[in-house]
């Protein structure tokens, strides 16, 4: 069987219709005249997600500040993302502010090229779309399994984009706004996630710094 033709720079998004934790959508057109960034996560109550989760969460504001949206996907039911969500809020005191498409039957994911057999047979990489508001897509980002995305040079690729828009011009190697004064710092790694119920419950009390059983840090 031949492979599925993958989604590239300077195509239309592929459309889709799907249920999220904030209602059913029609994409891209319910989001006509914004910019999306669309990104895959491999699993939820998953270590490295749930940090992605929680960095996208507190500079959503920023998304939105840049007319953009932020759409997050995995090959998991709605059931799951909404206790997920609920965890991370209860656990971290984040509130999750954008949209998670559910797609247990991985149907979207094989749309946008977010399966890849050889890293995983059951879960995304980590695949970020940013699709302009004409949804046409403008770039592409692949990142594995084990380490998380640094969302401000997300942030920073999407204004590298607005400016090419606006001004017709083309942007530099490490080239930021004016607007970013952001630090990049070195952050604590996280300890592998227990695979048994014993050894969740052993985790909470070792010295490690914890938001929850599944998620915990070390210098």
């Amino acid at each position: 069987m031949d492979e599925q033709r993958l989604p590239l720079i300077g195509e239309k998004a592929p459309e889709f219709q799907a249920q999220t934790t904030k209602g059913y959508i029609n994409f891209p057109d319910d989001f006509k005249g914004k910019w999306v960034v669309f990104f895959s996560h491999p699993a939820d109550y998953t270590p490295v997600c749930t940090t992605e989760f929680i960095a996208f969460n507190k500079e959503y504001e920023e998304f939105k500040k840049r007319n953009c949206e932020i759409l997050g996907l995995s090959v998991d039911s709605i059931y799951s993302h909404i206790s997920w969500i609920m965890n991370i809020e209860e656990k971290a005191n984040e509130k999750i502010q954008f949209a998670v498409v559910g797609d247990p039957m991985g149907k979207v994911a094989s749309l946008y090229g977010m399966l890849h057999p050889k890293a995983s047979a059951s879960a995304t990489v980590r695949a970020v779309f940013f699709i302009d508001p004409e949804g046409i897509i403008r770039a592409i980002l692949y990142y594995p399994l084990t380490n998380g995305r640094n969302i401000k040079e997300i942030i920073r690729l999407l204004e590298a984009l607005q400016k090419t828009d606006s001004d017709k011009v083309a942007t530099p190697a490490n080239w930021v706004s004016s607007k970013q004064t952001w630090e990049f710092s070195e952050e604590k790694v996280i300890v592998g996630a227990p695979l048994t119920v014993e050894g969740a419950k052993q985790r909470l009390n070792e010295n490690y710094q914890c938001i929850d059983w599944y998620l915990c840090f070390k210098k």
